[in-house]
């Protein structure tokens, strides 16, 4: 079941030869050591864990979770090797590391074992969080720990009346005398709300104080702390964890605050400021996650091109002999379906990497709910295929490949549902701003296409179709919104062509003929058998919506 091998080289030729990544910090020849030790620890010791997790799951007992086997020891393991300080700030115990490195070892974390690396990917967020927005008593308090692992920390959003409308929030916090604040409420889906792996897990609730307006305008963001200061034990407990579809090695949490009193919280920020605040968070957790898309599916490329090479089944055409499924066509065409979608993917998240490094704000911010869904939908894709390339093996437990595609359909619903992406997408990134940043990024996908303009240029006119029907209806939400996912999805896959034209072109002056040749045939089938699909999407969005009541 361990067969995931870290993809090394797909990944520093995206960061160096497609996009030309650079920094001050990390050269060639570092970037290289620093994934390869990734990798080990990636392969090694995070991938033999993912079937066995998956079928153990976790435990809830008396209030506390226990982790799968292993899970705590492989903790300790990638603490110990510092990567959970990879791209924070070395004020703090972290490396400082730029996203362009971040990106690639994170990755291996998701593509080896998703139920693991889920921990780190929502620690990272509460960092950021505290970091931009806490006091400085509270930095010095949270953030070495939270860096270094020693601490883990969480988002607390959802209830259970309140999914995607925070509005509905019914949490509580009422001022203490000493400054705190004490919380109660009820919180669901609380990735690693509670589990073993580490000493104390910080959380970020978000909570309406006595005073505050019934809407979103009224919600606070307070960190609560498992255990406090003094050591004792805080007013919040873990009631259930969820029976998922997949991902069964995270433990998905109902935490209850403040039954016996109020769990003590401390306002981070301003007051009403908590939405704003946990953006910052979520922003941060959606381009992990459309990663985890990317990681998930090439886990799942991998399982199946093996099982490919070895099924023997049938005979060549021509010469008669038996050969494996991965010499017929049809299998072939899954693969490289896989294989393209899934190196398009890497370099559309790399480049938002990329540009958190550069401060591209506007690129960051457009790119960040097209590599979220667009990803995330395509690993559902990918997986799938994954299993019908094993055929009924795949339908089979045991093989693993129905694991890939469980824990896959996940990602397009958590962190703001797909379509709350496409709803960002067209009207905060394309109508808000007048379509100053999409603008210059197309004029970016024209100059990456340019030696294959033929291919495009009835995609970038649909395009153009596309927003000029956003425009028009500007102020017809409903006609906005339904076009929102097939536009969205358009520029998934017209982004992605455009970077698989840079990345054929980028081959081309490699000195590696035989990865050289790989990258071009898989960039040659993405522009002949994905790319098409571009317009299709685009004519969708600006005349598709004859659905609507």
């Amino acid at each position: 079941m361990s067969n995931y091998t870290p993809p090394t080289r797909d990944m520093s030729f995206i960061l160096n030869d497609v996009l030309g990544f650079q920094s001050d910090i990390v050269d060639a020849e570092t970037l290289e050591a620093v994934l390869e030790e990734a990798s080990k620890l990636a392969s090694d010791v995070l991938a033999p864990l993912n079937w066995p997790g998956d079928q153990a799951g976790t435990k809830l007992e008396n209030g506390k979770v226990t982790t799968a086997p292993g899970f705590k020891e492989a903790y300790a393991q990638y603490c110990e090797g510092g990567w959970n300080a990879v791209p924070f700030t070395e004020d703090y115990g972290g490396q400082g590391l730029p996203y362009g490195v971040a990106f690639p070892v994170q990755e291996m974390w998701q593509g080896a074992n998703m139920s693991f690396g889920l921990c780190p990917l929502l620690n990272q967020g509460a960092v950021e969080a505290i970091l931009h927005h806490g006091s400085q008593e509270q930095k010095d308090t949270y953030l070495e720990k939270l860096i270094s692992g020693e601490w883990t920390g969480t988002m607390n959003l959802t209830e259970p009346q309140a999914g995607s409308d925070l509005g509905l929030l019914k949490a509580k916090a009422v001022p203490a005398d000493d400054g705190t604040y004490k919380i109660t409420g009820q919180k669901i889906y609380i990735t690693y709300g509670e589990h073993d792996l580490a000493e104390n897990i910080i959380h970020l609730v978000l909570a309406r104080l006595p005073d505050a307006p019934d809407d979103v305008k009224g919600i606070s963001l307070f960190i609560v702390p498992k255990i406090l200061e003094d050591g004792s034990r805080n007013d919040l407990k873990c009631t259930g964890i969820e029976h998922k579809l997949g991902i069964h090695a995270s433990p998905t949490c109902t935490m209850q605050f403040g039954d016996n009193g109020g769990a003590t919280g401390y306002l981070l920020g301003e007051p009403h400021m908590g939405l704003k605040y946990m953006f910052t968070m979520m922003n941060n957790a959606r381009l992990s996650v459309g990663l985890q898309g990317v990681a998930i599916a090439d886990a799942a490329y991998q399982h199946a091109a093996s099982y490919a090479a070895e099924r023997m089944q049938g005979k060549n055409f021509k010469s008669g002999e038996r050969v494996s499924i991965d010499h017929h066509p049809d299998v072939q065409r899954m693969l490289l379906t896989m294989r393209s979608q899934i190196e398009a993917g890497r370099a559309l998240t790399y480049e938002a990497a990329v540009a958190l490094d550069t401060w591209d704000h506007a690129k960051v911010g457009l790119l960040t709910p097209v590599v979220k869904s667009w990803c995330t939908d395509m690993a559902c894709e990918v997986t799938s295929i994954g299993v019908q390339v094993h055929g009924g093996m795949g339908f089979v437990e045991e093989t693993g490949a129905a694991q890939f595609m469980r824990d896959a359909r996940i990602l397009p619903i958590y962190e703001g549902t797909n379509g709350i992406q496409a709803a960002d997408l067209v009207g905060r990134k394309v109508l808000y701003d007048k379509g100053a940043a999409l603008t210059a990024y197309i004029e970016l996908m024209q100059e990456r296409a340019a030696d294959h303009a033929p291919a495009f240029a009835p995609h970038f006119e649909a395009l153009e179709q596309a927003i000029a029907y956003l425009f028009t209806n500007v102020t017809d939400l409903d006609r906005v919104a339904a076009a929102a996912s097939p536009f969205l999805k358009g520029l998934g896959i017209l982004a992605g062509g455009a970077l698989m034209a840079a990345s054929m072109k980028a081959a081309e002056h490699l000195d590696d003929k035989e990865f050289a040749a790989a990258k071009i045939r898989t960039a040659q089938f993405y522009l002949g058998n994905i790319l098409p699909l571009a317009a299709t999407q685009f004519e969708i969005a600006a005349g598709g919506n004859d659905f609507l009541d």
